[in-house]
């Protein structure tokens, strides 16, 4: 699938809702959410969120580089690496405890954990679209 542009923060969410019922797994999930600043990556894992039933606060990890979520279906890990310092700080966060089986982990800015991060599964690029937003998924 590729080019989806959504012209709402609420269609994304739908989307993204409706990819998280159809990605719920039992061996783990890796999904790297790529993109500028304010490009609906952190909108798309509050949808993901709620797709597998989770109802509480969904919070930006940007300053604590992770923040766990039980759902209904298992555990979530939403990633921010966005002000990682080097990639090897992912070691001191313990970062082999997450990427687990059954466990989905979203991690946005993938590339700030290169050669630490285990491969995604799937590759979302999100671009900002005039008020919407295109994302490309591989």
């Amino acid at each position: 699938m590729s080019g989806k542009r959504f012209a709402t923060a609420a269609s994304l969410q739908t989307f993204a809702a409706q990819m998280a019922k159809a990605a719920e797994t039992d061996r783990g999930l890796v999904i790297y959410l790529q993109g500028p600043l304010g490009a609906g990556k952190t909108t798309f894992a509050r949808g993901f969120l709620r797709g597998l039933g989770y109802s509480g606060r969904v919070k930006s990890p940007t300053y604590t580089l992770v923040e766990p979520y039980e759902t209904p279906v298992g555990l979530l890990y939403h990633f921010d690496l966005y002000r990682l310092g080097s990639p090897e700080a992912l070691y001191g966060l313990g970062i082999e405890d997450y990427f687990v089986p059954g466990a989905i982990c979203l991690v946005e800015w993938p590339e700030c954990g290169r050669g630490v991060l285990p491969p995604a599964d799937t590759v979302i690029v999100f671009e900002v679209d005039g008020d919407g937003r295109v994302l490309t998924i591989d």
